[in-house]
């Protein structure tokens, strides 16, 4: 059953979003260091937090009690959230910020899409409406851009492929977290040692620059804290709209402060995303309101209506 709407959980869901919607004024004061370096710290100091997050908690020991098959699924979701990881950190000090906003808004696009190939679930017209926009908004922005939106691509699709493994694996968000950082820490932990072997690490340069690396951990746990416990107290609903806070963020970030150009052809794709994430919201809110009516209401309909509303509108993963 869907969590009824609490205030400390949209406090908490729009503090998650925040957070995540001001990482590029963050991961931009890392620009002194490559994006691959920045990942691996952001590995090894995360699972330095998760893990003592799970001590004090009195539950490391559960650790042992994950099986081949899920550390096999975490070895997956590592690598596409670390790819996810160094393509962002990558945009942001490249100055493609708002390139980056825009994989984010085309995640959950993506997602959808992933859906129907992954798991054969059935969309609606309004589904459909909404991946056909998206995909001409692409085009459009490929022609502006001269180029495929690269950025953009990878992060929407690494991100889907990050939540369609979390859709599958056996494991809370700690643990999840934990069995993700332990998979890459061995080869993130390698990277750190040959950078430091051979004088090129930006880890030991300065005391600013030690603090900034080793505040990638908290930074990246907080958040998805955040979100763990509001998942718990707010309907998917409410968070299926909480999310669009981070891309737009990111996206005024990118423009007010980044000044990064914004040609009228390019604001026409975002219009278009814009468009598409609003028809897939909009039939989102109406379908989980659907379903939130009384079981008694629902009985009372003529069966055949009832079974020509599930044929048209099938909720994908029913």
């Amino acid at each position: 059953m869907q969590p009824r709407t609490s205030p400390p959980g949209v406090v908490f869901g729009t503090g998650a979003y925040l957070i995540w919607g001001l990482f590029p004024a963050f991961f931009g004061l890392l620009a002194f260091a490559s994006a691959v370096e920045v990942v691996a710290q952001r590995i090894i100091w995360t699972l330095v937090v998760v893990v003592l997050v799970l001590l004090l908690s009195g539950r490391l020991r559960e650790m042992r009690a994950i099986d081949a098959r899920t550390w096999r699924l975490a070895a997956v979701a590592s690598a596409a959230i670390s790819i996810n990881w160094g393509v962002y950190v990558f945009g942001v000090i490249s100055g493609n910020v708002v390139e980056c906003a825009l994989g984010y808004f085309i995640n959950p696009l993506v997602t959808v899409a992933f859906g129907v190939v992954f798991f054969r679930e059935r969309l609606s017209r309004a589904q459909w409406a909404a991946l056909s926009l998206g995909a001409l908004a692409v085009v459009v922005l490929t022609v502006d851009y001269g180029r495929p939106p690269v950025i953009a691509l990878v992060l929407a699709c690494s991100f889907a492929t990050y939540g369609l493994v979390k859709k599958v694996i056996r494991l809370d968000a700690l643990r999840g977290i934990a069995a993700e950082g332990m998979v890459a820490a061995p080869f993130a932990l390698a990277f750190v040692i040959v950078l430091l072997a051979t004088g090129r690490s930006e880890f030991t340069s300065s005391p600013a620059h030690f603090g900034l690396m080793m505040a990638t951990g908290p930074v990246t746990l907080i958040p998805l804290l955040l979100f763990a416990v509001a998942a718990q107290r707010v309907p998917l609903s409410t968070m299926g709209i909480l999310q669009y806070l981070t891309p737009a963020l990111q996206m005024a970030w990118g423009v007010a402060v980044m000044h990064e150009p914004m040609p009228p052809s390019r604001w026409i794709g975002f219009a278009l995303i814009w468009t598409a994430l609003a028809v897939f919201t909009t039939d989102a809110l109406r379908r989980a309101h659907r379903n939130r009516r009384p079981v008694f209401a629902r009985a009372a309909e003529p069966s055949a209506r009832r079974s020509v509303q599930t044929t048209s509108h099938s909720d994908p993963g029913a």
